[in-house]
């Protein structure tokens, strides 16, 4: 079978033939349906993440949802035929093994999780990493309930579904997103106001702010805006560092917090949120010969919402 590898940095995927994978104990082996393309992609290929790979040539793709066709010994969560997802993370596919970039792949059982026949192939594998990270930020992180008066920082993939999800839990949210083409898009999922800046929403007494953007200037706007004692997430990594007020920070006992993915939980919660109707992800379909030019696109910043091949 091919498989879109990663091999030395600064090139493009290449297209290569491999071996198909066989289920060793513990692992079952995924006819993958979907695999979602994202940006870490792109830092594996640039250098910026490279190091967390453990080998190369590498099959990347960390965004896995597909059916199960071979259990390997000891096996009893999954059947053949199953319908499964991958949560991404750094031990799974994708990063620590090769990944969904290929028809078929190996996973250990532990990091697979069932999914319901009424979800979409192209929406699993987007809540895979997208659905869970935005989960984790605005439901863990955040602390984000009934009520809650939200403020989302970019409405790309991430943001996009963080606004939706804290739309389903019934709090109000509030958008700020720089690209005004994308501002009716954000109208549409049902937000109370959308502006270019977080400043715009000073007087709203935000409880919450996510930062899904990360360049400095947003996290500073952040904090800026939030209540005293409100939180401030950050998920977002636009630029490696930045400034905010101090002074505005202490007064006001702002909490800020990091967030990073999220758990298989977070995942399954996402999940269900898509299923029920209530959170669906911007998505682009491609096909499995157009991985390699999507990686592309990625880096020139040409995607909206997210990127998924659809493999037949």
């Amino acid at each position: 079978m091919e498989a879109w590898q990663f091999a030395e940095v600064g090139k493009p995927l290449s297209r290569n033939e491999v071996a198909e994978p066989t289920a060793r104990s513990g692992e079952i082996v995924i006819a993958v349906k979907a695999a979602g393309l994202c940006h870490s992609d792109v830092g594996f290929l640039d250098g910026t993440l490279t190091p967390l790979l453990p080998y190369r040539p590498i099959t990347l793709g960390h965004e896995i949802a597909g059916v199960v066709a071979d259990v390997g010994a000891g096996v009893t969560r999954f059947a053949v035929g199953d319908r499964v997802a991958v949560p991404a993370a750094i031990e799974g596919p994708g990063t620590s093994s090769d990944g969904g970039f290929q028809p078929k792949v190996a996973v250990r059982e532990d990091l697979v999780i069932a999914l319901p026949d009424t979800i979409a192939w192209d929406q699993a594998a987007a809540a895979t990493d997208a659905g869970l990270t935005s989960y984790h930020a605005v439901v863990v992180q955040g602390q984000v309930t009934a009520g809650s008066k939200v403020g989302i920082i970019g409405i790309g993939g991430l943001g996009s579904i963080g606004a939706q999800v804290a739309l389903a839990l019934g709090a109000e949210v509030y958008v700020a997103e720089k690209n005004e083409k994308v501002h009716d898009y954000a109208r549409e999922l049902g937000v109370k106001d959308v502006a270019t800046d977080i400043k715009a929403f000073a007087d709203q007494g935000l409880d919450v702010v996510v930062d899904f953007a990360g360049y400095g200037t947003t996290t500073a706007g952040a904090v800026e805006v939030v209540r005293r004692d409100g939180r401030v997430v950050q998920v977002g990594l636009g630029v490696a560092e930045g400034t905010i007020n101090l002074q505005t920070l202490t007064l006001n006992q702002v909490i800020l917090l990091g967030s990073q993915a999220g758990t298989p939980e977070d995942c399954l919660a996402v999940i269900r949120l898509i299923a029920d109707g209530k959170v669906s992800s911007r998505i682009t379909r491609i096909g499995f010969d157009e991985i390699g030019e999507g990686v592309e696109r990625l880096k020139r910043g040409e995607v909206v919402g997210r990127l998924v091949a659809i493999y037949h």
